[in-house]
């Protein structure tokens, strides 16, 4: 019997390296092209190195320069509060060599600006109502409805060499809305339109509006709630007008209004509408009772004309008499009748 002998086990392949020495097999490149990589890689080192170099000297010139000039930054530059509550105006000096720089605060309004800190005291507007918390920020303890505004915040460092700087924060005070006015007809005719208004004017920001039936929301459009479906009304919630085009029946309840901004909301009182139905046949006889009525008076005054109830009594010619004559006065009849005159003459 002739027996097999196992063929030998090839050699791993020319393109692989052995693990020993780069840990896994990887492919062989020539040797040219090893010395190609090589250079590659140390030109990189180098730009990385350049790169590095050139980031410390940016770092070192703008540490000196920052050394040399008044920087100010601010934590917020749109802050908001409500109106009695205090807000802080952040101004924070960042670098400055100037031991003890000017710091000033003005109010930016449709006037101009003026000082509210000046020459290290609060003034103006602020005058009892501010402080200033070291270095330069400002913190206002009561804000009104008034310090709504842009204010800046200007620092001058005599021995900088870039002397000033300031920045603009832009401060909003928010007011909570009062009750609005509200107007709701008592009653409206079914089919009529009718308008509900509601109208607040104390509110910042400007107060949006809602509408409410029965307690509950009105939506701005009726086609998105099955209760309010059938409805035909338009809602404007910038206005605060709720018109309805034609009333129906189930338009009837107590309505109430809410004027509402950031800072809180109020309700005006809710007040009753009822809708009712115009009675055509009623509204026909009250028409005709009142013409009938007219005109049995123009009759009764017609007759009572005919019958000389409203003639007056005069005095005609037939009236007068002649006096008798030799009493030696003329009687003179004026235009009146039975008014006479006397009229004295000579009798010879």
């Amino acid at each position: 019997m002739i027996q097999q002998c196992p063929l030998p086990r090839p050699y791993p392949s020319t393109a692989y390296q052995h693990r020993s020495f780069q840990g896994a097999f990887a492919p062989l490149v020539p040797h040219g092209q090893q010395h190609q990589a090589q250079r590659k890689r140390g030109r990189e080192r180098e730009r990385e190195k350049g790169r590095e170099g050139l980031g410390r000297q940016l770092n070192y010139w703008h540490g000196y320069l920052s050394v040399l000039a008044v920087v100010l930054k601010t934590n917020n530059d749109s802050p908001w509060t409500d109106e009695f509550d205090k807000i802080e105006l952040s101004c924070l000096i960042e670098s400055i060599s100037t031991t003890n720089p000017r710091i000033e605060w003005k109010k930016i309004t449709n006037d101009g600006p003026s000082y509210v800190y000046f020459d290290k005291k609060i003034s103006g507007d602020l005058e009892n109502r501010a402080v200033i918390r070291e270095p330069a920020t400002l913190l206002i303890t009561n804000a009104t409805r008034s310090d709504t505004a842009k204010y800046r915040c200007e620092v001058t460092a005599a021995d900088d060499q870039k002397s000033f700087d300031e920045i603009v924060i832009n401060l909003v005070v928010r007011v909570k809305p009062v009750v609005p006015k509200c107007s709701v007809p008592k009653s409206v005719p079914f089919g009529k339109s009718a308008e509900l208004s509601c109208v607040e004017e104390e509110g910042f920001p400007k107060s949006q509006y809602q509408w409410f039936k029965n307690r509950e929301e009105i939506p701005d459009d009726p086609k998105t709630s099955l209760k309010f479906f059938n409805s035909s009304y338009m809602l404007n919630a910038e206005t605060g007008t709720l018109k309805f085009i034609a009333v129906r029946k189930e338009d009837a309840g107590e309505y109430f209004c809410r004027a509402k901004n950031d800072a809180g909301y109020a309700e005006c009182a809710p007040q009753k509408m009822e809708v009712y139905d115009i009675d055509i046949v009623g509204i026909i006889l009250g028409v005709l009772v009142v013409v009938v009525v007219l005109l049995c008076i123009t009759v009764g005054i017609c007759c009572a004309y005919k019958r000389g109830y409203f003639s007056s009594q005069k005095q005609t010619g037939n009236n007068y008499k002649v006096p008798a004559k030799g009493d030696g006065v003329d009687y003179v009849r004026t235009e009146d009748e039975g008014d006479f005159r006397h009229k004295s003459s000579f009798v010879i």
